[in-house]
């Protein structure tokens, strides 16, 4: 198993919400340390909801400029899984077989995809496993 990692959407918003300062920086570091190493990964679906998040919910919304910097910076080196029919096929089996909501399963079977051994997110059980990825939350 390699030592990739994926990075849920909640990492990238907590990098940029100042309400959770500890959040913040252990999501600064997981990402910086995903795109030094070229370690972390993300996938189509983390960037739609990252950015739907902050040009339309956060408060103040980011600028669309520093939105094409972030992207061009931060997600284009790590964006290595795509929305494909087999991405969404492995998600409705996983859905199935563990009873995620439908965008945990296409989380998982992204990270699967890109064979990570951890997926970093708050929002599935911390420990619990898909094979040989392990679910992590970085902010226990």
């Amino acid at each position: 198993m390699s030592d990739r990692y994926f990075l849920d959407t909640n990492i990238f918003i907590y990098s940029h919400d100042e309400r959770y300062p500890e959040k913040a920086k252990t999501a600064v570091d997981l990402i910086r340390n995903a795109t030094t190493r070229r370690a972390g990964v993300v996938s189509y679906q983390v960037v739609q909801e990252f950015f739907n998040v902050v040009l339309n919910k956060a408060n103040p919304p980011m600028r669309h400029d520093d939105a094409q910097q972030y992207l061009a910076t931060v997600f284009r080196p790590i964006l290595a899984v795509h929305s494909s029919a087999a991405l969404v096929s492995e998600a409705i089996q996983l859905q199935g077989r563990h009873r995620l909501s439908w965008y945990d399963s296409l989380i998982v079977a992204a990270a699967m995809e890109a064979k990570c051994a951890i997926l970093y997110s708050e929002d599935l059980q911390h420990g619990q496993r898909f094979g040989d990825l392990t679910v992590k939350n970085p902010f226990r």
